[in-house]
């Protein structure tokens, strides 16, 4: 007689589901760890563990989503660890590195914080509107983790050049004012994971990734800056893409490289276009 199996357990399945809501977690700590750090003028450990806390964010909604586990509360644990580590954490880590002798530092820094909770709310409501799936692209204004890069620029500056113009209060204020206002802007920001990649350039692509990985590990400070450098960079191609895209609904089916195509198409004809304008205003000699 063969013995019925037994079922098998399921508490790996349990365990491998709460995964994602634990390396939330963890950055939340690591977050708030980053703070400590700064309190105590140890600006590397402070930048360092901010970094980790933005990569386990990065990683948790998508091991989430393969593992089938994504749930209401790991949702809302992520929007809170978003708050924490993207929020409250730079404006600390600013305010205590370069602006506590300031007096408009803390008006400052509460203004970033309270933009990045604006920012987060409004992504949170537009979840459940419904959009071209072009403008699934493309972030409504700086998102926070990128705000966050860009509000420790000065001290990423300070760290690898010294003190300068770039650490001035002057200079810090305007620079937290203006992220604080792209934070909050309806400027659009194209998602990393949207761009498509050819075949032909992984491997180079690949090559590029260990360089920077390197470069991350003996000059951390001067990637943070290029990082920020080549962010804002984007911003007028992605307004400029965006806007075409909205212009010309007859293209929002096609792949990259045909919309691309088509743009250029376009562009090459407008001077065409304009010359022919300009010609059509005289009138034609009468016959």
């Amino acid at each position: 007689m063969i013995k019925p199996r037994k079922p098998l357990l399921k508490t790996p399945v349990v365990s491998a589901k709460i995964l994602p809501s634990a390396m939330t977690v963890a950055a939340i700590c690591l977050g708030l760890s980053s703070v400590k750090f700064a309190l105590d003028d140890r600006p590397t450990e402070a930048m360092a563990f901010l970094a980790i806390a933005a990569i386990l964010d990065a990683l948790d909604g998508r091991i989430a989503r393969a593992l089938n586990a994504t749930s209401r509360m790991g949702e809302e644990i992520d929007s809170l660890a978003d708050a924490v580590n993207f929020g409250v954490a730079p404006a600390f880590i600013v305010y205590g590195t370069l602006l506590s002798t300031s007096r408009v530092g803390w008006i400052v820094v509460l203004l970033y914080a309270v933009c990045i909770v604006l920012r987060l709310a409004r992504f949170n409501a537009m979840l459940d509107l419904e959009r071209p799936d072009y403008e699934k692209k493309y972030f409504v204004g700086m998102p926070a983790p990128a705000g966050a890069i860009g509000a420790i620029g000065p001290l990423a500056a300070k760290m690898q050049f010294g003190d300068g113009w770039w650490t001035s209060e002057p200079a810090v204020v305007i620079w937290m004012i203006g992220i604080s206002l792209l934070v909050v802007s309806t400027l659009p920001m194209r998602k990393i994971h949207t761009f498509s990649v050819p075949p032909n350039m992984v491997a180079p692509l690949l090559a590029l990734l260990a360089i920077g990985v390197a470069a991350s590990i003996l000059y951390g400070y001067i990637v943070i800056l290029v990082i920020i450098f080549g962010y804002m960079l984007h911003i007028p191609f992605a307004i400029r893409t965006r806007r075409f895209l909205a212009a010309h609904p007859e293209v929002w089916d096609d792949k990259p490289r045909q919309q691309r195509a088509a743009r250029r198409a376009i562009r090459r004809a407008q001077p065409h276009r304009r010359s022919m304008a300009r010609l059509g205003l005289r009138r034609p000699p009468r016959r």
